[in-house]
């Protein structure tokens, strides 16, 4: 019989850890990766476990899969936390692992936002897995080729899960409320909690549960319709949609304002987005393009400060980085402006599809066997360090295309001086 400790207990777990799934077949989306025949729900059910990592944004079930694997596999499995944890912690694990597989079980170790390991953790981690004693799942949010180091990356397989679609967010719904018997809402509400879920079905569920807590009971049933839904949220951060239209809106207004020089305008964006939730690391990538796009070598710093800005944004998260971008959204918007690079580049690349058959010429080629040689690989080169200021009279470009200019240097901040010196180039070439 269940106690009242026990009851009391349950009342107080999230609904997200409640309807946590069991088994693949309650396990919403991601069919590239647990679908029919696919090659996780293959290891889970042949017992064949590898080291692997899920990378993915938040809610897509990276922590709800790696304890189906526990629960439905032949394993011992622990968790480590990869903010708290040190090497002695790991050492432990490693005693444990040793008992485990004289039980003949394996151990599974399952790190979340592993990409938060710092070094000596990997380091500590590396020999285990290497070896075989642990097998080592990690989630993160953030691209592991950059978070992790190389010998340990390379002992995974990195599955890449998507945000959840709007279909598998629904169907986690009509899950939820299964369980919520007296309570009744319309499906422009369920449509409504959808949107602002971005793809996350922790998000969602969270919404859910803190919408029926708050729900007016109406005929012994709580009843939700989507005006007082949205009474309910009240915060326009809730209605804030990050797959939705104002979200590429926002964004557009942002990067026009920095274009034209208005970092008032930009401010007020920037602000928009922030306070609504957006992750700020998105506006930082977006920074980062604009940089080159907009500015470019009219001011090479752009890019710098555009990439310090997100490791910064990466390093402190929010709500302290929100000064980090305001910083370099100003910087931007103060910067000379220049599109020179978008416009080059856009143009070679026309060129590169239209005469995608045309070869590199001879001379630019390595000569790295006999038989290149024999064919006139490198044949004609000129290395320019052996010429009067380092430039030689040599056509770089397929003759087919001999004389295309892709890049045109405008007069706007460094950017002129850029120019200044490739006049200067041309002159000694055609001298």
């Amino acid at each position: 019989m269940e106690s009242l400790f026990d009851t009391l207990e349950n009342e107080y777990i999230p609904l997200p850890e409640k309807l946590r799934p069991k088994s693949l077949d309650d396990f919403y989306g991601q069919e590239k990766i647990v679908g029919k025949n696919s090659p996780v729900r293959k290891m889970i059910e042949n017992d064949l476990i590898t080291s692997m990592i899920f990378w993915g944004p938040p809610g897509t079930g990276k922590t709800t899969l790696a304890k189906i694997i526990a629960r439905n596999t032949n394993s011992a499995f622990y968790e480590i936390s990869a903010v708290n944890s040190g090497v002695k912690d790991i050492k432990d694990l490693h005693e444990k692992a040793k008992h485990n597989k004289t039980l003949g079980k394996k151990t599974i170790c399952f790190v979340d936002e592993i990409h938060r390991f710092n070094k000596a953790q990997q380091d500590a981690f590396l020999p285990l897995v290497e070896q075989g004693d642990i097998i080592l799942i990690g989630a993160t949010t953030e691209n592991p080729s950059f978070e992790i180091n190389s010998a340990l990356l390379s002992r995974c397989k990195v599955y890449v899960l998507e945000s959840l679609s709007n279909d598998d967010i629904k169907k986690i719904l009509y899950r939820a409320l299964e369980t919520y018997k007296d309570v009744k809402i319309d499906e422009e509400s369920l449509d409504l909690i959808v949107s602002i879920s971005s793809g996350d079905a922790r998000n969602a569920l969270n919404t859910l549960e803190n919408i029926i807590n708050l729900a007016p009971v109406k005929n012994k049933k709580k009843t939700i319709v989507k005006n007082e839904l949205e009474e309910l949220l009240q915060d326009k951060t809730f209605l804030y949609d990050k797959n939705g239209e104002e979200h590429y809106n926002l964004i557009s207004a942002l990067h026009k304002s920095m274009r034209n020089s208005d970092p008032d305008a930009a401010l007020y964006y920037l602000a928009r987005m922030i306070e609504a939730g957006e992750n700020p690391l998105y506006v930082a990538r977006r920074l980062i393009r604009f940089a080159s796009e907009d500015v470019g070598l009219a001011n090479p710093n752009a890019l710098v400060q555009a990439v310090n800005t997100y490791n910064a944004c990466h390093y402190i998260g929010v709500p302290e980085c929100n000064v980090n971008l305001a910083q370099c959204v100003v910087y931007l918007s103060a910067c000379p402006k220049s599109n020179a690079l978008e416009v080059g580049y856009m143009m070679a690349a026309e060129d590169a599809k239209k005469t995608i058959d045309l070869k590199v010429p001879l001379h630019l080629r390595n000569a790295e066997t006999t038989l290149d040689k024999n064919l006139g690989y490198g044949k004609g080169y000129k290395y320019a360090h052996n010429y009067e200021n380092n430039i030689a009279k040599m056509e770089c470009l397929p003759k087919e295309l001999k004389g295309r200019k892709y890049y045109k240097p405008t007069n706007n901040g460094n950017e002129k001086n850029v120019k200044e010196a490739l006049e200067r180039i041309e002159k000694i070439k055609n001298s």
